[in-house]
């Protein structure tokens, strides 16, 4: 990554692989480089070397616009803040993925996953109208009403309260499982990451542990 005093090196010798609807907690000390990590992933931010493949697509290679193109048809994310628009009621919010799109049925859809979340009744409301947990809900309602192949969520619980977070959760786990979307989960509870597939922990930059030896014990131990 380039920044005004010059190159810095967050992530080194990054090497990782997650399948196709795998469920991957990454895990590590704060600064050890999870979220650039994701944002790399989700062509946010752009490696200076190497070579990053999401989804078949090879993001190196990709203009600013061609970018935009692969989240809109790709990737849903999910941030620890809520990056709702203000001024839309939730319906609007989460209906702007498949308007970009295009989608006739944007508007229905969205209508559905919000009510896949428990908010069927908070259609016209603004954000500044829902609690931090609804909001939360609004937001993981328009991380996969297009279907996306790939979900990121960044901490998503951090803004909320244990017992909210835990709902955010379950939640998020099954809409994984409804939509079938590959999920690469942030978090600092071990617990939590627990519950995925596989755990990837992350540490001064590097992958300190890919999580596949202990993976492949679970799956044969059940």
């Amino acid at each position: 990554m380039a920044s005004q005093a010059g190159s810095v090196n967050i992530l080194r010798g990054i090497d990782l692989a997650i399948g196709a609807g795998e469920m991957v907690g990454v895990v590590g000390p704060s600064g050890s480089g999870k979220s650039t990590m994701m944002s790399i992933m989700a062509g946010l931010e752009r490696a200076s070397g190497g070579r990053v493949s999401v989804a078949g697509h090879e993001l190196g290679s990709m203009g600013e616009d061609e970018l935009a193109r692969f989240r809109r048809d790709n990737l849903g994310i999910v941030f620890q803040s809520f990056h709702l628009v203000p001024t839309m009621t939730a319906l609007e919010n989460v209906a702007i993925p498949l308007e970009l799109a295009g989608r006739e049925d944007a508007f229905a859809r969205a209508a559905e996953e919000l009510q896949a979340v428990g908010l069927g009744h908070r259609l016209a409301h603004y954000p500044a109208q829902l609690s931090g947990g609804e909001q939360q809900r609004v937001a993981l309602a328009r991380a996969v009403v297009a279907e996306p192949k790939l979900l990121l969520a960044d901490e998503p619980t951090g803004n909320l309260d244990g017992a909210t977070g835990r709902q955010i959760v379950e939640l998020l786990f099954a809409l994984h499982r409804r939509h079938g979307a590959t999920l690469v989960l942030i978090t600092h509870d071990a617990e939590l990451a627990g519950r995925c597939d596989r755990v990837v922990r992350i540490e001064d930059g590097r992958i300190a542990d890919d999580g596949l030896a202990s993976a492949k014990r679970r799956a044969s131990a059940g």
